[in-house]
């Protein structure tokens, strides 16, 4: 009994593999620095439109991967390791109407293309130390051709990979990397018309001047990661479990599967909802001080949030006095330490919610 249980176990297990297969149309491919540089190149013309129609020519980095993050001295040590013959990790693409779409490898396409067209000075060097300070044009004649003929390789996603596909691989090239902040990875894992509406609701201009974001962590898609702890506190808080990534993929997920015109607006309004009531209500919006330039993350939860839960019982509500704001209570349950701790996210959040309605 116990060896039939077993190999019913085996089929179910293989079943389940099979099921659970996407299939990765795909072939390994080698091109010289200079035509990946070339293919890129192209990708930036003004004319460039990336769902029309391509012949294979264009190396392109997709909408969810626009930031360049890397700082200067991981650029330059990247040159050095092709420079030294370190072994590079595999490109990513992905055929795409035709073009090469960039799934994993942006950062690195971006920075060759920095350093063949000069505008890449090499510093922090540890290897190749009288290169610090040195451009591509310093190199020796025979030194630059050797770099561009540099053969990398590529793995190419043909088309008849499916999109679900092609972003689930994303995700898991991503997943775990320090490259990559999880805000980052759902852009790329969760792209499309829910991810398109909160990137709007982050790009709405009050939202921003009501919640400033430094640019620095602004280029790590920190307003739209805001945006999306926004809407998934607010409409299912009882179902956080601590575990906050997990969390935000669950809601990212199953809400891009059921996103349609109506939801996008019911999510609008309440949107704007919380955004009026935080303008009147709230002189500094959700800055500590009027001349802040950043606003902390969990007092942007716990008053946004708060703000909508509230709204939800009176959506009359009018307040002519927050002084608790200030209150020491209200700093305390804002602390940035143990931020995503259970019990801290529902406390700042009520906290909010009962200041509001004089519970």
């Amino acid at each position: 009994m116990q060896e039939s249980n077993s190999n019913d176990l085996s089929l179910d297990i293989e079943a389940e593999i099979d099921c659970k297969s996407k299939t990765y149309d795909f072939d390994t491919l080698e091109y010289p620095i200079e035509i990946i540089i070339k293919k890129y190149q192209e990708s930036l013309a003004s004319e460039f439109d990336e769902g029309a129609e391509g012949e294979g020519n264009i190396i392109y980095v997709p909408d969810y991967q626009r930031e360049y993050v890397w700082k200067t001295e991981r650029k330059a040590k990247f040159i050095e390791s092709i420079l030294i013959g370190v072994p590079i990790p595999h490109f990513f693409f992905a055929d795409v109407s035709g073009k090469m779409e960039v799934v994993d490898g942006s950062q690195r396409i971006r920075t060759l293309h920095e350093f063949v067209n000069g505008n890449l000075r090499l510093k922090g060097l540890e290897e190749l130390t009288l290169l610090n300070g040195k451009k591509f044009k310093d190199l020796s004649p025979s030194r630059r051709r050797r770099f561009i003929n540099k053969g990398l390789k590529a793995i190419v996603l043909g088309e008849k990979t499916t999109d679900a596909a092609r972003l689930d691989l994303f995700e898991r090239i991503n997943t775990g990397s320090d490259e990559l902040r999880s805000a980052e990875i759902r852009k790329g894992a969760y792209a499309g018309a829910f991810w398109d509406f909160i990137n709007e609701c982050a790009e709405n201009d009050r939202f921003k001047n009501l919640c400033p974001i430094t640019e620095k962590v602004g280029l790590r898609a920190e307003g739209t990661e805001r945006i999306l702890r926004f809407f998934a506190y607010s409409d299912d808080l009882s179902g956080y479990n601590g575990r906050v990534s997990e969390f935000l993929n669950k809601y990212m997920k199953s809400t891009s599967a059921i996103f349609s015109d109506e939801l996008k607006n019911q999510l609008s309004k309440k949107f704007e909802a919380m955004i009026n009531f935080v303008e009147l209500s709230f002189p500094y919006g959700f800055r500590k001080f009027e001349n802040a330039k950043s606003s902390p993350r969990v007092r942007f939860e716990a008053i946004s949030v708060g703000v909508s839960m509230a709204l939800a019982v009176n959506p009359e509500l009018k307040v002519s006095n927050v002084s608790w704001i200030d209150s020491d209570e209200f700093k305390n349950v804002t602390r940035s330490d143990a931020a995503n701790n259970k019990s801290n996210l529902f406390g700042r959040i009520n906290y909010v919610k009962s200041s509001l309605l004089g519970q």
